[in-house]
């Protein structure tokens, strides 16, 4: 049974898929055997099906295991009844004849198409993850292939393996149409009963710190190093850097000549705007560095990673952002708790609570000035002093003198 086109077909998709020929061959024997068992089940011995290539034939044997016993199990043959099939049979070995299965030609091409199928889902399954394992937190180019109930599906490297974002993971207000090509970074590598997922995003803070790494030789080398990012997608991206070099200017190396290193990021992003910090060990120095393009005049901290920022007045808008986006990716940048403040909201405050104490000095000395006068403690008399108590000293003899 079979023919000489399937095992070319068999070649074919060892070149296509890059699955090995025996690997098909190993599985649809098992298969064939398998199906085989099920359809004829008053057998006995274990069905082997071996290839014949060079004559485009499958060849199945019935094999038993010879047993000196008067009973046989499952795959196994008496001594007596082998002895009839074979002479010179000892029990241990294994009788194997070959045999022609009746009507099983329909359900052998069933069974090879499913297995065929099935061996081609479980490579591709294995391809992905051998070469995507360790490309998580990876930025990758790839090609819009559709767009599907809101998820993208995009065409990643060379092996055409599909990567899927998910509504969460596009940037509002971005566009993605068939055969347009964006970059995106690899979150995570996921496998199935069926197959395995590759997860993309361009919202991840990650996708950010990539495309600088891409632009910036001095970060790719280690010269310049990103400390923390943080970012609302297609709105604003704050991102802390620091020079591993004193010579090297690292807020000049991420804007590049004329902010051109800059620019082609912000373009990636789609005119995402991008604020980059010069990260700082001092955590109040590192706040108002990060409420920039706003100019802060004092950070004060108030309690465990809290902190009160003081701006002009003219500068209160810019530091808290529309709808607080600037104080609050600040403050993730950070992982500090900012609370903004005016000048003259600060003053203010200052003010009430000078007031307040000076409310509460007051009323002490108007209820010390209401205590009867037995219950004052007298102020000691000019000249006079109290000694402090001081225990009994026991002289000791020098060494050598009698007491």
């Amino acid at each position: 049974m079979i023919n000489k086109d399937f095992f070319a077909a068999l070649a074919d998709l060892e070149r296509e898929k890059g699955i090995s020929e025996q690997v098909f061959l190993d599985a649809l024997s098992s298969a064939l055997a398998s199906a085989y068992k099920k359809q004829f089940e008053g057998e006995t011995g274990t069905v082997e099906v071996r290839a014949d290539e060079e004559k485009g034939t499958l060849r199945f044997f019935l094999t038993h295991v010879v047993v000196d016993s008067e009973e046989a199990g499952e795959g196994e043959i008496t001594l007596e009844d082998a002895l009839l099939k074979k002479k010179n049979v000892k029990p241990g070995d294994v009788i194997s004849e070959e045999f022609v299965p009746k009507d099983f030609t329909r359900i052998a091409a069933q069974t090879a198409k499913q297995v065929i199928l099935q061996k081609i889902h479980e490579t591709e399954r294995d391809n992905t993850l051998s070469e995507f394992s360790d490309k998580e937190g990876e930025l990758m180019s790839g090609l819009v292939r559709k767009i599907d109930m809101k998820n993208v599906y995009v065409e990643l490297g060379k092996g055409q393996i599909e990567g899927v974002m998910l509504p969460q993971d596009q940037v509002p207000g971005e566009k993605y149409e068939a055969g347009d090509r964006i970059k995106v970074f690899v979150k995570r590598v996921r496998s199935g009963s069926r197959n395995a997922q590759v997860l993309v995003s361009r919202t991840a803070p990650g996708l950010v710190k990539r495309l600088f790494e891409e632009e910036v030789p001095e970060i790719k080398q280690g010269t310049v190093l990103i400390k923390a990012i943080s970012r609302e997608a297609g709105h604003r991206t704050k991102m802390a850097i620091a020079s591993e070099d004193a010579r090297v200017d690292a807020v000049g190396a991420c804007v590049g000549n004329k902010g051109a290193r800059v620019n082609a990021v912000v373009q990636e992003l789609g005119g995402e705007k991008v604020d980059i910090i010069l990260w700082s060990e001092d955590p109040l120095e590192f706040i108002a560095k990060a409420l920039s393009p706003a100019t802060v005049v004092s950070v004060t901290q108030t309690g465990e990673k809290s902190a009160i920022a003081v701006v002009p007045d003219d500068k209160l808008s810019l530091a808290i952002g529309r709808d607080g986006q600037n104080a609050r990716l600040a403050a993730r940048l950070t992982g500090w708790k900012i609370d903004v403040k005016s000048e003259s909201a600060a003053a203010k405050m200052e003010q009430q609570a000078r007031e307040a104490l000076e409310g509460l000095s007051d009323a002490l000395s108007s209820a010390l000035e209401e205590m009867p006068a037995e219950a004052q403690v007298p102020a000691a008399e000019e000249g006079e002093g109290v000694e402090p108590a001081s225990p009994e000293i026991e002289e000791v003899p020098a060494e050598g003198t009698e007491e």
